[in-house]
């Protein structure tokens, strides 16, 4: 263990951490921060704090902290797209939007087939510009992260947006409550958590990994790995494939081969983790009431 921070699980971990290194507090005052998104031509993240209906945003030049958007339709997952643009999943408004580089704000999708997404949670962007979303039910649920109400398509299902047509297709519609999304380095697998354990006994609380083909079809679908520690949520990948993932106790590391090999330890439970920083070696990470940051000998994987 270095100095109560990292713990190796597996020598291969050794190597990805740097003994001096801290771990920052870098905000507070959140009641969960969610959904970190890094913008590099600005140096500064934009994250969520899905119950005060907020967005937050860290100056990475000056340490400044300042509101993003209020309100933000109880905004969660956020990402990034090739243009430099602000993707984001709305809880309150049960639907994905994309904010523009004018500031104003385009409805990407809100429905399927005539109904209404559940609460649209994490996103990503692949190189070809479709967009890919989890819907679980987490912000109709209750009015904390959202507004009640009964589920419109009645299951939670992982989203497609064709970057053409704008159309809307489901890849995947055997998860409990699909969550934190992500692709490998390479585009050719799909990463998706399902935190079904929130609503069933004894349900998942573990990745699953697809082999993506053609025109967003998916194969497979095996269990990558189970958390050990509370339940996964949202994770990124670094330029060798290995998964930082939200954790119970911290950041959890995973080579590629699904063995869970180190930890970073935070004071809180872990929702989400971004890579950032000029050279993509700055941890981001999103934990409960706070933003914290970790210095790594890695660096993220290219998405931008």
């Amino acid at each position: 263990m270095f100095r109560d921070v990292a713990v190796v699980l597996d020598e291969r971990f050794r190597r990805l951490f740097i003994p001096s290194a801290r771990l920052e507090k870098l905000a507070e005052g959140c009641r969960w921060a969610e959904g970190p998104a890094y913008f590099p031509a600005g140096r500064y993240l934009v994250w969520s704090d899905i119950p005060n209906d907020r967005m937050m945003r860290f100056d990475e030049t000056s340490n400044a902290v300042s509101v993003f958007r209020a309100p933000s339709g109880h905004s969660n997952g956020n990402t990034v797209d090739r243009q430099g643009r602000l993707v984001t999943c709305e809880h309150g408004n049960r639907r994905v939007t994309r904010t523009e580089h004018d500031g104003s704000i385009t409805v990407i999708a809100s429905h399927y087939e005539g109904k209404r997404f559940n609460s649209p949670n994490d996103a990503v962007v692949k190189s070809d510009g479709s967009i890919w979303f989890t819907d679980p039910a987490y912000g109709i649920d209750s009015d904390y992260e959202g507004h009640k109400a009964e589920s419109e398509i009645g299951a939670c299902h992982v989203y497609r947006i064709d970057p053409h047509s704008g159309s809307v297709s489901i890849v995947a519609d055997d998860f409990v409550r699909p969550n934190g999304i992500a692709f490998s380095p390479d585009e050719k697998r799909l990463y998706v958590v399902d935190t079904g354990a929130t609503h069933v006994d004894g349900g998942p609380r573990h990745i699953r990994v697809f082999d993506v083909g053609e025109n967003g079809r998916l194969t497979g679908g095996d269990i990558f790995a189970t958390c050990t520690s509370g339940l996964f949520d949202g994770f990124r990948l670094d330029e060798a494939g290995r998964i930082w993932t939200s954790a119970g106790d911290g950041v959890h590391c995973y080579d590629s081969d699904g063995t869970l090999i180190g930890k970073i330890l935070v004071p809180e439970v872990v929702a989400n983790v971004v890579f950032g920083g000029v050279k993509r070696n700055r941890l981001y990470i999103c934990a409960t009431t706070s933003l914290y940051s970790i210095l790594l000998p890695v660096n993220g994987a290219k998405t931008f």
